[in-house]
């Protein structure tokens, strides 16, 4: 039995945090959605304004350098800092921090993976990281984000079309005239009861699906070469290959893809109602098509 140690103290820092303010909870009301595939995402529109670091215009300061002991859950070995995400829409929304700088758009290192093992291993759900601005990320200081979930809840609206990607890269059944699926790639989540282990194939995992959707080979040492959002749940690890962040008004970060959208002032409702969410999707992702390398790509096989 996981004890979810980690999400019980987010829950009593959360208490804590909105009595002294420090935590901004985002007002948003459910929006019923009817376009295509409507049942795999969940809309809400933002009632208020959007916090100061989610917009365009002024300077943004690093919430993480320091970050707010108000908002402190735990220190994660000797670099990472656990803490609340101070605008949550969900209770509990996990933010999983380094300690010292480090950007947001370099590759996620050995490091981060041991202390997201050790995180998961008592308090899991989905783990989304946001690998700079075309993909949706706020702050350049590096940062994953997890929504806790007990064993018997969903990880995501969306669960069912990443499942079903899975079993089709398996299969080599891939649809390639769909940018959605020509932009991501899945792997089954290795799972180990050594977290050391574990924390280094999930990094062997993440650099070689990296190599696949043509972000850089698995020993580059170089940025990734183009945005990219990614989710992990207990059973799969998905990457998608952006181009941009927004679409018809809509900010989408790793999230969107999960199934969470929102919905603000300048979002084209009308036009996701009757079109769907995914023709929103669509518009955001690089397909591996549109590579300018000569080389093909190869399907991910697990």
């Amino acid at each position: 039995m996981v004890d979810q140690t980690y999400w019980k103290r987010a829950l009593e820092r959360s208490e804590h945090a909105l009595r002294q303010k420090a935590l901004v909870p985002l007002s948003t009301s459910r929006i019923k959605l009817n376009g295509p595939r409507a049942d795999q995402f969940e809309l809400r529109v933002l009632n208020d304004r959007l916090p100061k670091h989610h917009r365009i215009e002024g300077p943004k300061v690093n919430p993480f350098r320091p970050w707010d002991t108000e908002l402190a859950i735990d220190d994660v070995g000797d670099d990472h800092v656990l803490i609340l995400n101070k605008y949550p829409v969900q209770t509990g929304h996990m933010l999983l921090i380094t300690r010292e700088w480090a950007s947001q758009v370099d590759w996620l290192t050995l490091d981060d993976w041991r202390a997201l093992v050790s995180v998961d291993h008592d308090s899991t759900g989905l783990w989304f990281l946001n690998s700079g601005p075309l993909a949706g990320a706020s702050q350049p200081h590096r940062h994953l984000q997890l929504l806790p979930r007990d064993s018997n809840e969903r990880s995501c609206p969306r669960v069912e079309w990443f499942e079903r990607l899975l079993q089709d890269r398996s299969a080599k059944k891939v649809r390639m005239d769909d940018p959605l699926t020509q932009s991501c790639v899945i792997a089954k989540r290795p799972s180990h009861i050594d977290p050391r282990q574990e924390a280094k194939e999930l990094h062997s995992l993440y650099r070689h699906l990296g190599n696949e959707l043509g972000l850089g080979g698995k020993q580059s040492c170089e940025l990734p070469q183009a945005p990219y959002n990614l989710l992990l749940t207990q059973s799969w690890m998905a990457l998608i290959r952006r181009k941009c962040e927004e679409a018809c008004g809509f900010s989408i970060n790793a999230l969107g893809f999960a199934g969470y959208l929102l919905a603000t002032d300048q979002s084209d409702q009308a036009l996701m109602q009757h079109k769907g969410a995914e023709a929103v999707l669509r518009q955001v992702v690089s397909p591996l098509g549109d590579l300018t390398d000569d080389t093909p790509m190869s399907v991910v096989t697990v």
